[in-house]
């Protein structure tokens, strides 16, 4: 599961003319779900994300996570980062996880976020979304978490619902 992060003043979300969803500072988070991801590669995903250090501290230094901080966090789907751009002049998505797995792992994502941390925002999956932000910094991360398969195990298991 990838996350490309940005620190942001502010970020917006757009269908259809209509904001879905805003924060102001904080992070936005684009989502790529992968093919092998499953419910531990979300929540190591996560625990990055909330974690990571990308505010500065009193000293000017990275070093306040978004938990530290407590700002927003915008959480957008997009699976063109799953994508295989290895070789040639055309992305592909066989890396990319199906739609319907995807929205299950991002669904499921989301509901961990907003139990951990008090302003979660998102986009709308699957839809033509407008981004808008202000990254401030600027200051963008590429974290990756690949998921962690034992011996001769097969796809990730079935998404749980959480209560």
């Amino acid at each position: 599961m990838i996350a490309l992060i940005q620190r942001v003043t502010r970020a917006q979300v757009t269908v259809g003319g209509t904001a879905v969803g805003q924060i102001d500072a904080g992070l936005l988070a684009f989502i790529g779900v992968e093919r092998d991801d499953d419910e531990s590669t979300a929540v190591r995903l996560l625990d990055r994300v909330l974690a990571y250090r990308v505010f500065s501290d009193d000293a000017g230094r990275m070093n306040r996570s978004l938990s530290d901080t407590a700002g927003g966090l915008l959480l957008v789907s997009q699976f063109t980062l799953a994508a295989d751009t290895n070789k040639g002049l055309r992305p592909g998505f066989s890396t990319a996880a199906e739609p319907a797995r995807a929205q299950r792992l991002f669904e499921y994502l989301v509901s961990l976020a907003r139990m951990r941390h008090p302003v979660v925002e998102t986009g709308q999956f699957g839809a033509a979304m407008q981004v808008s932000l202000t990254n401030d910094g600027p200051v963008t991360f590429w974290l990756r978490t690949a998921a962690v398969r034992a011996p001769g195990r097969d796809a990730g298991p079935a998404i749980h619902e959480l209560s």
